[in-house]
């Protein structure tokens, strides 16, 4: 042997080569999952502990609801009148229903109460959208939207008050908001239901510091009810606060004060491009004798239903009551400081409702995404004994039970 071959088997022993024998292959390593695969079962992970503590506002919310639908189910057929009818194709449903189907006039016309542009187009382009995939009527899928959609909306209504005050107040929170005296009207084809969910998703995030889902949510709103100019109000108002009162990042919080009233302002601006006129919309306001009077009327009515009728009709004195306690209950809202976001959703909510000189009766199912109001009795309730926290809650839900049997089989005009 060689001088030079111990240093050569040296060398290569170092290396983990012994000539003659193949080299050994490095042992296989588990290759690290994908970041995007983690961050999609991280958020997957969070959805399902967050459905897990929503599970009690959902449960009491279907309670209550079910409750509701119980009463309606045994009185509609002592009043000669089909339960499915009420709930998915009359008034405001007919109108979402016959976009669904033919669209929007290309006219303005001059008869009053006729002409579809004042619905906002979000619900009918959904009921559209689900019809394709879903067998049934677009009667019958129109309601399940809405179904689905106070689900969504009583998921979100949780969310701000469990973030705000704790579990206990969110899920009294979420039971007030489906025993509103009108809250029937969460299980109609009607609008209220997916307003509140992009209204509550909107402030929660918000209240979360999440931009740009405030803003989305905002759109959609905006795109859902005239009233969703309040959410877009919130949104842009407290970014605004927060661009002016802090340093840091900016991109963001500019960007949603800016998008927030998009989605409102676009279809306002293109029902002026139809009309060939800038104020279209407002225009058709008008022959729906819907224009703001600064309260004058909302006034008028009280007053009346209150000191002059001396047989007032018992829906609107449930309107008027629940008018009164509104006003009563952002008060209360303002004197418990809530966050300006909410403050500022129901404050332009209010004096959209109240300031309008439109029809009266349904001006407390307008107020039903104004679900922030409720968090002073909420959260007086989760302070409150046991026993009374029961009572006050049976006595609500069965309220609402009967006001809105009443509302839907009785009373002889829309909800």
């Amino acid at each position: 042997m060689s001088p030079t071959a111990p240093k050569t088997a040296l060398r290569t022993a170092l290396k983990g080569h012994i000539p003659g024998t193949r080299r050994p292959r490095p042992p296989a390593t588990t290759a690290p999952p994908p970041q995007s695969h983690a961050r999609s079962t991280d958020h997957a992970r969070r959805l399902l502990s967050a459905a897990r503590r929503a599970a009690p506002a959902l449960a009491a919310y279907l309670a209550v609801r079910l409750t509701g639908l119980l009463v309606l189910a045994v009185w509609a057929p002592r009043r000669h009148q089909d339960l499915w009818v009420n709930l998915a194709a009359q008034w405001d449903s007919d109108w979402y229903l016959a976009i669904a189907d033919h669209g929007y006039a290309h006219e303005l016309g001059t008869a009053h109460n006729a002409n579809n542009l004042a619905f906002f187009p979000l619900y009918p382009v959904l009921v559209k959208a689900v019809a394709v995939l879903t067998p049934g009527t677009r009667a019958s899928t129109g309601l399940g939207v809405a179904v689905v959609a106070s689900l969504v909306a009583a998921w979100g209504v949780f969310a701000v008050g469990d973030h705000l005050h704790g579990r206990r107040a969110g899920v009294l929170l979420t039971t007030l908001w489906a025993a509103f005296p009108v809250g029937v009207v969460q299980w109609m084809g009607y609008t209220e239901s997916l307003f509140t969910a992009c209204a509550a998703w909107s402030l929660y995030a918000v209240l979360t510091g999440r931009w740009l889902w405030a803003a989305g949510f905002a759109v959609l709103a905006g795109l859902t009810r005239p009233t969703g100019i309040a959410v877009a109000a919130a949104v842009s108002a407290v970014a605004v606060l927060r661009l002016v009162r802090h340093r840091g990042p900016r991109r963001r919080v500019l960007a949603a004060a800016v998008l927030a009233p998009l989605g409102w302002c676009a279809y306002l601006a293109w029902v002026g491009l139809r009309l060939g006129r800038w104020d279209g919309y407002f225009a058709v306001q008008r022959l729906w004798h819907n224009e703001l009077d600064g309260g004058l009327r909302t006034l008028h009515q009280v007053r009346w239903l209150l000191w002059r009728d001396p047989t007032p009709q018992l829906f609107l004195v449930l309107v008027t009551a629940t008018l009164i306690a509104s006003v009563v209950l952002f008060g209360l809202s303002v004197w418990d400081r809530q966050p300006a976001a909410l403050l500022v959703f129901t404050g332009v909510m209010l004096a959209v409702v109240l300031g309008s000189g439109g029809v009266y009766f349904p001006r407390a199912r307008f107020l039903l995404p104004a679900f922030p109001l409720l968090l002073p009795p909420a959260l007086h309730l989760s302070r409150a004994s046991r026993r009374n926290r029961a009572l006050t809650l049976t006595a609500a839900v069965l309220g609402s039970a009967y006001c809105g049997a009443y509302m839907l089989l009785v009373w002889p005009s829309a909800p």
